[in-house]
Formats: C-alpha cells, sequence, structure tokens
C-alpha cells in the first residue's frame, strides 16, 4: 500500500507539473517560426510574408501585445491575419493597439469566430469529439464582439478585408492574387462567390480562411491557389509530447494542425496513388493565443510565421 501511495502522488505531482508548466510558463513562450515556400511564378522575386493568428486577446495581456508589435522589426513585405484576434468584449482597442506597427506594411485579413462572438467556458472533450457539438452562426448566444470597429481599424491601417472576396494586391512591385472565405467554423463562408481559375499574370494566388476545413481547401486549390494561409487549430492546444495534436477543431487531419504541408484537392489532401504530383502548399498557424477559459498550452508553443515565398 505504501508503494501504491508513493506511486499515486508521483503521478499526481507530475500531473501538476504539467499543468503549471503549460499554463504559467509554456503559453508565454511565444516563437517566430520560418519556413521558404517555392509557389511564386519562374523569375518571380522573393516575398516575405508575416502570418499572425488566434491572438485571443484580453486588454490586460501585455507581453503578448509588445511582442507581436515587436514582429515589426522583421520588415515584412505583407502582413496576412488570419483571425480570432478577440478573447474579450473589450479587446478590440488592444488588438488594434497590437497589430499598429504591422499596419506600416501593406496585408490583409479574415475574420474568425472570435471576432465577431465573445468566448465561453467550453467543455474540453468536445475538441476530441466526446463533447456536444459547438454552436454555429445564429445559434451562438453570446454577445457580439464589435466586429465592425475591428473591420474599420484594420482597413483604416490600409489593409485588405478577404471575407469573402478575390481581388489582386502589389506586393513589393508584384502582382499577387489573393482569394479569401469568412469564417467556415461559423459557416460564414461563401467560396462560390469567388470561385474562379486563378489568374495567370501574377506571381501567385493565395487562399486565407480562418478555420480549414476541407470543403475550401479542395475548391480553392482546385481553382489554382498555389498556397492556402489558415490558422483556427492552434496547433492542437494541448499536444503529446514526440506524438503531436490530438485534434484541429476541423475535419483537417491532425498530422497538419500546424506548420506547412502539401494539399492535393478531392482527396482530404493525399494524393492518389496514379494522382498528380503536383499540389498546392498548405500553412496553418497554430496561432498566439487560447480561449481565455483554456488559458493552457502543452507542447504547443504559441507562434507567429515568417513564410518567404520564393520561385517554383
Amino acid at each position: 500500500m505504501h508503494a501504491l501511495t508513493k506511486t499515486s502522488t508521483a503521478i499526481a505531482g507530475t500531473g501538476l507539473g504539467t499543468l503549471a508548466w503549460a499554463s504559467l510558463v509554456e503559453r508565454h513562450l511565444y516563437i517566430l517560426r520560418r519556413f521558404t515556400v517555392p509557389v511564386l511564378a519562374p523569375g518571380a522575386r522573393p516575398l516575405r510574408v508575416l502570418q499572425v493568428s488566434d491572438l485571443h486577446l484580453v486588454p490586460r495581456q501585455e507581453r503578448r501585445i509588445d511582442w507581436v508589435r515587436g514582429l515589426a522589426a522583421l520588415e515584412p513585405d505583407f502582413v496576412v491575419n488570419t483571425g480570432d484576434n478577440c478573447s474579450d468584449l473589450h479587446a478590440v482597442p488592444s488588438v488594434l493597439h497590437a497589430m499598429e506597427p504591422l499596419m506600416d506594411f501593406p496585408g490583409a485579413f479574415v475574420l474568425g469566430s472570435n471576432d465577431y462572438y465573445a468566448p465561453m467556458p467550453k467543455n474540453p472533450l468536445k475538441y476530441v469529439g466526446l463533447g456536444q457539438p459547438h454552436p454555429k452562426g445564429p445559434e451562438m448566444r453570446t454577445p457580439n464582439l464589435p466586429v465592425q470597429d475591428l473591420v474599420d481599424g484594420f482597413i483604416g491601417g490600409g489593409w485588405t478585408d478577404l471575407d469573402n472576396v478575390r481581388t489582386t494586391l502589389e506586393i513589393a512591385h508584384q502582382p499577387v492574387e489573393f482569394v479569401g472565405v469568412n469564417d467556415p467554423h461559423i459557416e460564414l463562408d461563401d467560396y462560390a462567390s469567388v470561385a474562379g481559375p486563378a489568374a495567370s499574370d501574377v506571381a501567385a494566388t493565395v487562399g486565407v480562411v480562418h478555420a480549414p476545413y476541407v470543403r475550401v481547401l479542395d475548391p480553392m486549390t482546385a481553382d489554382g491557389a498555389g498556397l492556402v494561409l489558415a490558422g483556427h487549430t492552434h496547433g492542437g492546444q494541448v499536444c503529446v509530447p514526440f506524438y503531436g495534436a490530438l485534434t484541429t477543431n476541423c475535419d483537417l487531419d491532425n498530422a497538419r494542425a500546424k506548420g506547412v504541408s502539401r494539399w492535393w484537392p478531392g482527396a482530404s489532401g493525399h494524393r492518389d496513388a496514379d494522382g498528380p504530383d503536383d499540389a498546392a502548399w498548405l500553412h496553418v498557424s497554430a496561432g498566439l493565443g487560447h480561449n481565455k477559459y483554456n488559458p493552457v498550452r502543452l507542447a504547443c508553443r504559441p507562434e507567429a510565421t515568417l513564410l518567404t515565398l520564393v520561385a517554383r
């Protein structure tokens, strides 16, 4: 019995230590990831794109705000914000303060559910398929956030709203086509309204979406988007060390919870044995924050990403 008690105490101590690390330390260990993606047209000059996602900010989080503001020192050619900026009813001014230095550079954005709705306490089991489904769109009963203030602030800073929009923007004197959708996680996406073949006279066509659902990734890449940028997954947020994510909180497979991968449309992102060798690139950001009611990160540090796009 004495040995059993010692074992139980050791297990409990390990669990408490892990929780303390995840809630007090790792969620503040912000990191910049860097990837090089060969997606531009032959002969195009490299472009440096900074992606910021899932800030989930509350006004008191000065450390996160200061870290994001410091990203301006990278001097990117373009900034992409992939949504879920807020985790509090009063967060919008703090979000705009965090993004202010980044709005010195050209940029674009899409919205996520936590730009529309305040977060709520959630059953953690739902993330691995054991809880109740997440409510969608008008079924959500939390108070609306001042989303128009956020949109106006981004547009006033010079960024382009890509929510269900297709447009061509000039980045470092090179035309880049963007096609974006509003958040699929709450069923606001309308890819059909922006569908069509990728432009042939641009350096690249880039898709932008908050939650990387297959129903968006497939038609977007089938139309010719060579790169898709997404967030939402938090990289799994609570991962198993040396194994990875247990969930993406959408229908994207867990192996793509964060980082760069290839995407073949029509086969859940995987290439058939007899399929073509060409594929789009997909980058999913693990993001910088978390729902304020689940303030933990385990084996999944909060991040922003600097993508260097180079010629194929």
